[in-house]
């Protein structure tokens, strides 16, 4: 692949970013110099440990809370310099509790994703209608359209969220810990169907995930946020520098580089 065809395959990145909140006196960073590139068609996890930055990270690349310094390019387009409107045409967003009306049938919920599309009434074109069905396909929920999300299973509307961002058509979709209050069955499945939307769409995920082991099973690259620093590269690249080797205190649980998961230490008594 040539320099110049990479080049426009870039699709997120983040330059010498830093990450965090600001009050009325302080400014409370918690991660710093953060570089990476994200290609179309990429799957990509951000793991890390409770309260290492994760959400933070996700909200600062898409806008939800102000940047504290560098830049983040989308298609490289400045983040700051795109309007709501525009942002919504490259970007859509899943987050964690977010507050959605399960009153509404599935179908209602996942034409939501054509807002930024729509005429001021809100009314669906034949277009929007086409990119709700197929949506609905690629999640496997044409059966269940007209079902209320009031009465489907969290793994279900976990589906419909994501069928969400789909009908939204957009390049990068960001999702903030997809497999919440999933057990370990639909867990794996949410993050196959991940997988499988990144190969036949051409589109990048970047989700934050407890999940680490299936991360590095499927994901093509990994943001890893260990103790404020950043590692960035596939899973392997991973691995083979031990980044993962002092994520967790090492009497209790331990990276096991032949297997490429983590594990638990057994007591031998």
């Amino acid at each position: 692949m040539s320099v110049e065809s990479n080049y426009e395959n870039i699709l997120l990145s983040a330059i010498s970013l830093s990450i965090g909140y600001k009050d009325k006196r302080n400014e409370i960073c918690i991660v710093k110099s953060i570089d990476f590139k994200i290609s179309t068609g990429e799957l990509v996890a951000v793991i890390g440990t409770n309260g290492s930055g994760k959400s933070t990270l996700l909200k600062s690349l898409s806008g939800q809370i102000p940047m504290l310094a560098g830049e983040v390019k989308i298609k490289n387009q400045s983040l700051e310099q795109l309007s709501n409107k525009n942002l919504g045409a490259y970007l859509s967003l899943v987050l964690t509790n977010e507050v959605v009306s399960k009153q509404l049938s599935v179908k209602e919920l996942v034409a939501l994703g054509r807002h930024p599309y729509t005429n001021w009434l809100g009314h669906l074109s034949q277009e929007d209608v086409v990119k709700v069905n197929q949506a609905l396909s690629q999640v496997d929920l044409i059966p269940k359209k007209d079902k209320l999300c009031n009465a489907l299973s969290d793994g279900q509307f976990q589906k419909v969220l994501i069928a969400r961002a789909l009908a939204q058509d957009t390049p990068l979709i960001l999702m903030d810990e997809p497999t919440t209050h999933l057990d370990m069955f639909h867990k794996a499945q949410i993050l196959q169907l991940l997988k499988s939307v990144v190969k036949t769409s051409q589109k990048s995920i970047l989700f934050a995930s407890h999940e680490i082991n299936l991360s590095l099973q499927l994901c093509d690259k990994i943001i890893l946020i260990d103790r404020s620093k950043i590692h960035f590269g596939s899973p392997q690249e991973l691995i083979d520098k031990g980044a993962f080797e002092h994520l967790f205190p090492n009497d209790l649980i331990y990276f096991d580089v032949k297997s490429q998961t983590f594990k638990m230490k057994l007591n031998d008594s």
